[in-house]
């Protein structure tokens, strides 16, 4: 199996978790890293609009973009890659994914943009905070990437959002296709005044509660197994269409 193959991620191009991921995907086929300049979490699907963009290549063959993670895919795929890419991956994420985060996450929605252009795709990222130790992941990562993306029925409009449990790879149990569980955060916003006496808020930080049913991410990864949720674009709430029509609802 040789790919061509695009990685990028929201962490930033110096990121370790992208790192791993490159040299991960290495063994698939042959890499293309475009990447933010820096970090971009939180960014979920913003485009950059109202300037121009622009890529440099840095000394590691990296093409350094300095937008938004969707802004690296939509240049990739348009513009900067000789040839359209088979498969984008994004991450190693240094954080989590799950729940609502994908509504959010940087990572998940450079995967998403890639699936919106045709290209299929996987969105990875750490649970732990320990960073350093998304190195000892890349033997697992390049082992469950080749079952991924060598599969010639990869569903179409839809993305494959795996986390990785904060342990090392031999202590995990396995793989559960998962859903998405539920996250809440408590005191995630912060209001204080800054030294000229204006308020200012800070959003971030705080503790973060989650629920959800037993084949949810965060149960998967709370007992030690690789998380692996398929993701589709189509936001619709089928189950509701029959029973919103009932509102005869008129003008």
């Amino acid at each position: 199996m040789s790919k061509r193959i695009l990685c990028t991620n929201d962490d930033g191009f110096l990121a370790t978790g992208l790192r791993v991921l490159a040299s991960a995907a290495s063994r698939l086929g042959r890499v293309t890293v475009v990447a933010p300049d820096r970090e971009q979490s939180a960014t979920s699907n913003s485009l950059t609009l109202h300037h121009p963009l622009r890529s440099r290549r840095a000394s590691d063959g990296t093409l350094v973009v300095d937008g938004t993670p969707t802004d690296c895919v939509i240049l990739a795929v348009n513009a900067l890659m000789a040839a359209r890419p088979e498969f984008c991956l994004s991450g190693v994420n240094h954080g989590a994914n799950m729940g609502e985060d994908v509504l959010y996450s940087g990572t998940v929605a450079a995967a998403m943009e890639a699936t919106v252009l045709g290209v299929p795709a996987v969105a990875v990222s750490y649970v732990g905070q320990d960073y350093e130790s998304i190195e000892s992941w890349e033997d697992t990562l390049a082992g469950l990437l080749e079952a991924l993306i060598g599969r010639e029925d990869f569903p179409e409009s839809t993305l494959l959002n795996v986390n990785l449990p904060p342990l090392s790879p031999e202590e995990v149990k396995g793989v559960r296709v998962t859903s998405l569980g539920e996250r809440r955060y408590s005191d995630s916003l912060t209001q204080a005044k800054d030294p000229s006496g204006k308020d200012y808020f800070w959003i971030g930080g705080g503790a973060t509660h989650w629920t959800g049913k037993p084949e949810s991410d965060f149960k998967a990864i709370e007992e030690g197994y690789i998380s692996v949720t398929p993701l589709h674009l189509d936001l619709t709430n089928y189950r509701l269409i029959e029973e919103i029509r009932g509102w005869n609802l008129r003008l």
